[in-house]
């Protein structure tokens, strides 16, 4: 363990003794504990823990995800995933033929998961997925192995892209549709807590701007489909037919209270604050025996440094919406790698210096940021993906949890060294 984890012996004991110790303990993770091959078993060993020490099902205790986008959790709650239906109801013959009569839907869906996104990529390149739809997504900048997802949208027959800024994904489509923001329309936001708020438009939208429902309506109606919602309420109320969760959500009801939090499965329920305060969804709780499996992409003598890539503090995700803030871009406007003084001295690197980093997908060019206080430990770098002058995704690889499907981006080898001179 001391060498899986990096951490001395009596560090991991301690840190036990004052987890078992402590009354309540909250357990918080992002996509440094999912964005592994491993992700799956990584979350279910924090599930494990939280459960045979009780922590869970009470005030100040859990397991808590945090979401990387706005209203992530909303979009997964009403089966933007391939995998499920909404209310992350299993696709089975029976919850298909229930859903597609609710629909009234015929003929009815298909009866297997779809694609997931590294999936979409490779079905694409092979020449069996002809054409993509991509809403408010920026995979040339935010998906792993550049090349690979520009070869994907290369190979498309027809991309369509849906968002309020013309991005590096859009500037490659057929069809550009402009969408308005969510300052500019109706609708709900549901959060991590499965908090559901409304949110309504502030300013109008610019020039030929449209909601997203607006234009998915309009869209399917010319593509033959009655879609004849009149408002989101409309939506909504759909919504809470299909998702056993939202059953008893509607906008007459968040327009009154507030909020809700699902699940509330009917119009008499208020909504859950705490899950699993009395049961779990199975039975007594799931275990999982997890076992420790090292990551794919192992470093070596070629390659002796691990990447990780993660967020900064002021850009968001793709730069797309904060690149465009003059503040912001005066704090940090183009990409960089951090480094650890004892990598950078034995590289002969200094701070600020333009540097290589390769890795078995390509190589990407950017500055050095030496730090001595707060920055990696030797062995590891670290490279923010938001910026399309050093775009970090251009060097990561597609390996994949097994299970959730998520690609390896927070374990790459790399090779680091000093950018030859231009002429």
């Amino acid at each position: 363990m001391r060498r899986a984890t990096g951490l001395r012996t009596s560090e991991i004991d301690e840190l036990a003794a004052r987890y078992l110790a402590a009354d309540r303990v909250i357990i918080t993770w992002a996509m440094g504990i999912t964005q592994h091959a491993s992700g799956t078993a990584q979350v279910r060993a924090v599930a494990n823990l939280a459960m045979m020490t009780g922590n869970i099902g009470r005030p100040g205790t859990g397991v808590n995800p945090l979401r990387g986008q706005n209203n992530v959790q909303g979009a997964c709650d009403l089966a933007c995933l391939p995998n499920c239906l909404p209310g992350y109801q299993p696709i089975t013959a029976e919850s298909v033929a229930r859903t597609c009569e609710l629909w009234e839907l015929e003929p009815e869906l298909p009866a297997e998961p779809g694609l997931t996104l590294v999936e979409m990529g490779d079905a694409a390149i092979a020449g069996d997925l002809k054409a993509m739809y991509i809403m408010g997504e920026n995979p040339v900048i935010a998906d792993p192995d550049q090349a690979h997802v520009l070869e994907a949208l290369e190979a498309l027959d027809f991309l369509v892209v849906q968002d309020i800024f013309m991005t590096e994904t859009a500037a490659l489509a057929d069809v550009v549709l402009p969408a308005a923001s969510f300052l500019e329309k109706d609708g709900t936001f549901t959060n991590t807590d499965r908090r559901i708020k409304r949110a309504r438009p502030v300013i109008a939208s610019p020039g030929e701007a449209l909601p997203d429902g607006e234009i998915i309506m309009r869209l399917s109606r010319l593509l033959g489909l009655d879609a004849d919602y009149d408002s989101p309420a409309d939506v909504m109320f759909e919504m809470s037919a299909v998702t056993p969760q939202y059953g008893g959500v509607s906008y007459k009801r968040l327009d009154a209270e507030g909020e809700l939090r699902w699940p509330c499965p009917d119009s008499t329920h208020s909504g859950t604050a705490i899950l699993h305060a009395e049961t779990f969804t199975r039975g007594l709780g799931a275990f999982a025996v997890v076992d420790f499996e090292p990551a794919p992409d192992l470093v070596s003598a070629e390659r002796p440094l691990v990447m990780t890539t993660g967020r900064h503090l002021w850009n968001f995700h793709t730069n797309t919406m904060t690149s465009r803030s003059e503040g912001l871009r005066e704090l940090n406007d183009h990409g960089y790698l951090e480094m650890n003084p004892v990598d950078a001295d034995a590289l002969g690197i200094c701070d600020g210096d333009r540097i290589e980093v390769t890795s078995k997908h390509g190589t990407v060019q950017t500055e050095a940021r030496v730090l001595r206080r707060n920055g990696p430990k030797p062995g590891v770098v670290f490279m923010p993906f938001h910026f399309a002058d050093a775009p970090a995704n251009r060097i990561t690889g597609t390996d994949l949890d097994p299970t959730a499907k998520i690609p390896s981006l927070k374990v790459t080898s790399v090779r680091v060294r000093r950018a030859e001179a231009s002429s």
